[in-house]
């Protein structure tokens, strides 16, 4: 009977980590870009990290903008401490996507876009 608690107890300590939720998950708030920010919701998509318009705001407030609900990163993969790569990130006011990349810092994501060597970054905050 010990052998088998110990078993379980194994089984459920290995498994527990792999359930846990990625530490980027959530709902993060752009920066301004072109008069107007999102919440960008992030989750995992199946063994990838994206992130969903969830909601848009402009200089009058929220605002239902025809990007919700569209993809706005998708592809990252974790790389560990805190770094996300492999992804592609689409600029709304531009319709241009870009090769991305990602790093978490406690409540503050640091997001790039790039094209070769030049970088576009933006820093979101999280919203929850």
């Amino acid at each position: 009977m010990k052998k088998l608690f110990a078993a379980v107890a194994m089984l459920i300590g290995l498994t527990l980590p792999a359930l846990a939720a990625d530490p980027v998950e959530g709902v993060w708030k752009t920066q301004v870009d072109d008069g107007s920010y999102a919440h960008i919701t992030i989750a995992p998509c199946g063994e990838e990290i994206c992130g969903v318009i969830s909601r848009t705001f402009n200089a009058e407030g929220e605002w239902n903008s025809a990007n919700i609900g569209k993809r706005l990163v998708w592809g990252m993969n974790a790389r560990g401490n805190g770094k996300y790569a492999g992804g592609t990130i689409w600029q709304p006011s531009t319709g241009k996507e870009y090769r991305s990349k990602m790093v978490l810092n406690g409540d503050v994501l640091k997001v790039s876009g790039c094209v070769g060597p030049i970088c576009k970054k933006q820093t979101w905050t999280r919203v929850q």
